[in-house]
Parts: structure tokens; C-alpha cells; sequence
């Protein structure tokens, strides 16, 4: 009886086997291609350019790589530069008055120069001009140091 059963499973199988359709593969061609390099750094990306032969064209920006504001105009370094030896240009600084207001509000707060430039987003060098009188005027960095320090900078002062 066992043997019996054992052949009518094996019969079972066989029937399925001989049912399945044979195993058919579909295979399509595959090109592999070597990615083209992307460029790391502006040299790499003129580099690829001149080698595919496109046109490439090199134009300095002016004020390239500074404060968006531009608030960290030195007047003496601007003269020096704009000097073309027909006799120096005089660019208008900070005021004496200005910068003691600047300095005396910072000090009132107990801040040091680094953490009212923090405050108000800018360089400590940008304090240390203005507090030195040294720097050309920014309406924007004036701005902010009239709203962090709570003093009125421009205008009139009111005696």
C-alpha cells in the first residue's frame, strides 16, 4: 500500500512536469558607458569644456568672493586702489561722532567688538572700522547696529 501511494505521487509530478512549457530566455543587448566626469572644482569644469571644444570665456566679477553687503570697505585701502597717481581721492570715512556712539553703546551693553559683529551678522574687522573711523559709511551695517544696540546712529544727534 505504501509503494502504492509512493507511484501515485511520482505519477502526479510527472504530469506536471510534462505540462510546463519550456524555460525561454529573453536577453537584451546591454551597452555599458563610461559616465563622463563631473567637475569638482571650476578648473576641472573649463578643463572638460576646452577638451569636448566648447567655446570658453573667463570674465572676473567685480567684488567677487566679499560680503554680499559690502559693508567691509576700508577708505584707505579703496584709495589706494582708486589712486592713479594724478593726486589721491578722498573718500568719506565714518565721523568721529559716529564712531564714539558706536563704541560707547557697545561698551554700555558690555559686548566686545566680536560679539556685536556676531549680533548684527558682519566681521569684527567691520566694528573695529567703524569704532576706528576708518570704514566708508553703510546704511545697512548702520542699520543693524542702531537695532542691536538700541541707539539712534544717524541724523541729528539731539543735544
Amino acid at each position: 500500500e505504501a509503494v502504492k501511494k509512493f507511484n501515485a505521487k511520482k505519477s502526479s509530478h510527472a504530469n506536471i512536469f510534462t505540462k510546463m512549457q519550456p524555460i525561454v530566455q529573453d536577453w537584451e543587448t546591454v551597452v555599458i558607458k563610461k559616465k563622463t566626469p563631473k567637475p569638482t572644482s571650476n578648473e576641472d569644469a573649463i578643463k572638460i569644456a576646452q577638451q569636448t571644444g566648447q567655446k570658453v570665456e573667463a570674465v572676473k566679477k567685480f567684488n567677487a568672493a566679499k560680503n554680499a553687503t559690502g559693508p567691509g570697505v576700508n577708505a584707505k585701502k579703496l584709495e589706494a586702489e582708486l589712486d592713479d597717481g594724478e593726486g589721491s581721492m578722498k573718500i568719506a570715512t565714518v565721523s568721529l561722532d559716529l564712531s564714539k556712539r558706536i563704541q560707547q553703546a557697545r561698551q554700555e551693553k558690555g559686548w566686545t567688538q566680536k560679539e556685536l559683529a556676531q549680533k548684527i551678522n558682519e566681521k569684527s574687522q567691520i566694528i573695529n572700522e567703524y569704532e576706528a573711523g576708518k570704514a566708508v559709511p553703510n546704511q545697512q551695517v548702520i542699520g543693524k547696529l542702531e537695532r542691536v544696540l538700541g541707539v539712534k546712529l544717524r541724523g541729528e544727534k539731539k543735544s
